[in-house]
């Protein structure tokens, strides 16, 4: 009785985890999530690596007297890179990567070995009285043996994802660098298409336009999917997973 109950337990398990995601958009278009809300999906970098300390307050602005200069981001000439908690700056994520990969391997290996007691102590005219007719010592011992294996492998992979996005600057690490976040998601019809992106960055590779590529951000972490009916459609039903999840061959 308790494994028939702990069947039902875990097939209940497998079909509410499979259904949770579909009943978001259950007859009707896939819900947005709140502007600012965290996005568990994409992890921030470990920040472990370096504690983490409050970053100093920036300076207040000053300009001299009877001047028309003013330091600082407000300004028309002044530096309005990202550099502190909570600024924002556009990222260019920009992927082209193809790959090929052609392996072949052949082997092959081939040998023999024989040997014979021809005299030793007289033994081999006596074994031939004793040995029925056909068998004698010579050879004494014949071997031989052959191998061969032939493989092939070819991978060919071809990835292209370009697009903007404006992230913010979560952290400021004691050396300086930017651990920023960003994420962004739109719905047409029924079709949810979410993208997101985060890493550290060096506030000296922003631009001047505020603008950093996807090249110079380490750790980076890139997601570009979504959710909705044709997402649905293009994955294997919870009990064809938990089949294939079972069955080990």
């Amino acid at each position: 009785m308790s494994r028939r109950a702990g069947a039902v337990a875990l097939s209940s398990l497998l079909l509410a985890a499979g259904c949770a995601g579909q009943l978001d958009h259950f007859g009707r278009p896939p819900s947005l999530t709140p502007a600012g809300a965290p996005e568990p999906s994409v992890p921030a970098p470990a920040p472990q690596r370096v504690a983490l300390v409050p970053p100093p307050p920036p300076p207040p602005a000053t300009a001299a007297t009877a001047s028309l200069w003013q330091s600082g981001p407000s300004s028309l000439f002044g530096d309005r890179r990202a550099r502190r908690r909570g600024d924002i700056v556009t990222v260019v994520v920009q992927i082209d990567d193809e790959g090929e990969i052609t392996n072949t391997t052949n082997r092959s290996r081939s040998g023999s070995e024989a040997s014979s007691v021809s005299a030793f102590l007289g033994l081999p005219s006596v074994f031939d009285t004793i040995l029925p007719n056909g068998a004698s010592l010579s050879p004494g011992i014949s071997t031989e043996g052959e191998s061969a294996s032939n493989g092939s492998g070819t991978v060919n992979r071809e990835e292209e994802i370009t697009f903007r996005l404006a992230a913010t600057v979560e952290q400021v690490l004691p050396n300086g660098h930017l651990v920023i976040r960003g994420s962004q998601e739109v719905r047409i019809n029924f079709e949810l298409r979410d993208l997101q992106i985060s890493g550290i960055v060096r506030p000296e590779d922003i631009s001047r336009q505020n603008v950093i590529t996807s090249d110079k951000i380490a750790d980076a972490r890139i997601v570009y999917g979504g959710r909705g009916q044709i997402t649905d459609l293009q994955q294997p039903r919870i009990g064809q997973q938990a089949v294939d999840l079972v069955i080990p061959f």
